[in-house]
């Protein structure tokens, strides 16, 4: 097996993948704990070093990029300084930021997290501050992000939908990319947090065990459970593939074919799930887009998740690191 899954990860090089979604800049602050707070009881940190990486949909955009392949981004960014960051950081490591449609009534996403550092082996996370606007796109917003889709899709090979559920996939996009989608004969596959209905037909459809028993229903407990439900799932969305990921329990995959389960590829060495999931989506894309079946593909995302969870923040592993883990 290990063989045969290298292979798809040295066939993957090169595809190009449209991201479309809700981007964000991570910011991370790191600070030296000197005392307790005499105002609340909280530590007060001096500051020591701050820290931006690309987050929400622009993570799997970093992540295709990483493992080999090629990416291009759509979404929106506000008139300001994390937009800009945001896209620097994009361009820097080679992505096509000419999808980035600048709202100047909306501010970039910015998700800040304040870590303690120097006490134990790794930084501890002591709060977090998001900066989002949920409302909805304003409709010349909304077409320049359609027009751009438009422009991109016949370069790509597969689109990517990142749904953050802040604002960007939202409305008459969901449809409109399906339809591009179609209309190019690419795959599209789609990573959310909830709303699945709205994804009805695209080709691969991602989320958690919590985001699956929303749109159920129901709890999921134990493998008979998770293979009805992902089974019903798989054919109310119309979807080829159906992925559900379960923390530490690893991932299920349904599809034609049948049902798996594949365990965590990591547990004894877990400090941050921060982007496991779009580290996932990406995996899963790339592997689809490299010929791969629903199960060689499930299994090299699961892999690639169990790198990613050994690292603080946001980590997109590199298809080496990948192939080393095989």
């Amino acid at each position: 097996m290990g063989s045969s899954l290298a292979e798809v990860v040295r066939s993957w090089a090169g595809q190009r993948v449209l991201v479309v979604g809700d981007v964000c800049l991570d910011e991370y602050l790191f600070g030296r704990p000197v005392r307790l707070s005499r105002e609340a009881p909280v530590p007060v940190l001096e500051f020591t070093r701050r820290q931006t990486v690309p987050g929400a949909a622009a993570n799997p955009a970093l992540n295709v990029v990483r493992l080999g392949g090629r990416a291009a981004v759509v979404g929106v960014v506000g008139d300001d300084e994390g937009g800009e960051i945001l896209k620097a950081l994009l361009s820097g490591a080679g992505i096509d930021v000419g999808g980035l449609v600048t709202d100047p009534g909306r501010t970039t996403t910015l998700k800040t997290r304040i870590l303690a550092e120097g006490i134990l082996r790794f930084p501890q996370q002591v709060a977090r501050l998001d900066r989002v606007d949920r409302r909805p796109l304003p409709g010349g917003v909304r077409e320049s992000l359609l027009r751009a889709v438009a422009e991109l899709a016949a370069w790509a090979d597969g689109i990517l939908v990142s749904d953050y559920r802040l604002g960007v996939v939202d409305g008459p996009v969901p449809g409109a990319l399906l339809a591009t989608a179609r209309s190019l004969g690419r795959p599209v596959t789609v990573d959310s947090q909830g709303g699945l209905d709205r994804f009805a037909g695209y080709t691969l459809v991602r989320c958690n065990q919590a985001e699956a028993e929303g749109a159920l229903g129901r709890p999921l407990a134990g493998e008979e459970a998770f293979r009805a439900g992902l089974s019903e799932l798989l054919g109310r969305l119309r979807a080829e593939i159906v992925v559900v990921t379960r923390g530490a329990d690893g991932l299920s995959v349904a599809a034609a074919g049948g049902y798996r389960w594949f365990p965590a590829a990591n547990l004894s060495e877990v400090f941050d799930v921060t982007g496991a999931g779009d580290t996932v989506i990406a995996v899963l894309t790339l592997a689809l887009l490299a010929g791969a079946d629903p199960w060689r593909a499930a299994d090299l995302a699961n892999r690639a998740a169990g790198l990613v969870v050994r690292r603080i923040g946001n980590y997109a592993p590199t298809a080496e690191e990948l192939l080393d883990a095989l």
